[in-house]
């Protein structure tokens, strides 16, 4: 089964609106050149507000029932015939979660997935808005494969990665946000971001997508955060098929035979050789167990 996957990458406004359609848009482009699961970035809907810690922007979360960007999406996926994990801030009861909503070609609705792990740090300040993800790592059978999806953070963790390929996933999708760095404006972390995947692509035999966002934001203390694009997309065993610029507007796409991988996979041998009976150190946070 061969299967063709896209990521992509936008500069986003405040306006809902207008990211909707700018998504949308590069859904279509995606799809008319033969893309069967497309990947927008996180968060997409608005500008990356976690820079700064201000209430107001807990108004930006909606709960997952009756989402109109997800409705919209939906009808999207099964106009095109494509399948869509699509980001977006939830509001569950009291609870904020960084969600993500995976839609099957046909524009069911497949489930949810929290985000697991929350960063803070200077101009990414997450845990202010997101509880950490109750969902657990999960994998859906869609029309076109089973696919994993993690969100930004999520991406360099590899026991994530590893959990999902464990699950069945054939590949592994990441809609991310990362650019400069506020406390460190010198560091450029683009490619050490690229190699973490690319080493869990490589380490589990799964392709991966990350889709990031471009652009530059303002935050609401005179700080900017720049964006710094370069989405990409791997091969089982961690190449880069194709990837982006830092800086356009851009529409990736690769084709992927899933009986090849899932061969190659199952001849290497990483799964069948693995020894679970000796990782107890990474159910801890420092390596032991206090008896």
């Amino acid at each position: 089964m061969k299967v063709t996957v896209a990521a992509t990458q936008m500069a986003c406004s405040d306006v809902v609106e207008e990211n909707v359609a700018r998504g949308e848009a590069l859904v279509r482009d995606a799809a008319n050149q033969g893309a069967n699961i497309v990947l927008l970035q996180e968060l997409f809907e608005g500008l990356y507000f976690c820079q700064d810690e201000a209430e107001e922007h807990y108004q930006r979360a909606r709960p997952f029932d009756g989402h109109p960007t997800i409705e919209h999406f939906q009808r999207v996926a099964a106009e095109l015939n494509v399948v869509l994990p699509i980001s977006f801030y939830e509001r569950a009861g009291n609870t904020r979660f960084n969600s993500v909503a995976i839609i099957n070609a046909d524009g069911t609705m497949l489930g949810l997935y929290r985000k697991s792990h929350i960063p803070h740090g200077a101009g990414y300040q997450e845990k202010f808005y997101f509880t950490p993800g109750d969902t657990g790592f999960r994998v859906w059978r869609t029309q076109f494969g089973t696919i994993g999806v993690g969100i930004c953070w999520d991406q360099w963790f590899p026991e994530a990665a590893r959990c999902m390929a464990l699950k069945g996933a054939d590949v592994l999708f990441y809609p991310t946000a990362i650019g400069s760095e506020l406390g460190n404006p010198n560091h450029d972390s683009s490619g050490h971001w690229r190699r973490v995947m690319q080493g869990h692509a490589g380490a589990n035999i799964t392709p991966i997508v990350a889709s990031n966002r471009i652009g530059r934001e303002p935050g609401l203390n005179g700080t900017e955060l720049t964006f710094y694009g370069t989405s990409f997309i791997t091969g089982a065993t961690g190449e880069i098929l194709t990837d982006a610029d830092r800086s356009t507007e851009q529409c990736l796409l690769a084709e992927i035979d899933l009986n090849e991988v899932r061969n190659m996979r199952a001849y290497w041998g990483l799964f069948r050789d693995r020894r679970p009976d000796l990782y107890d150190p990474i159910l801890t946070h420092d390596g032991t167990r206090i008896a």
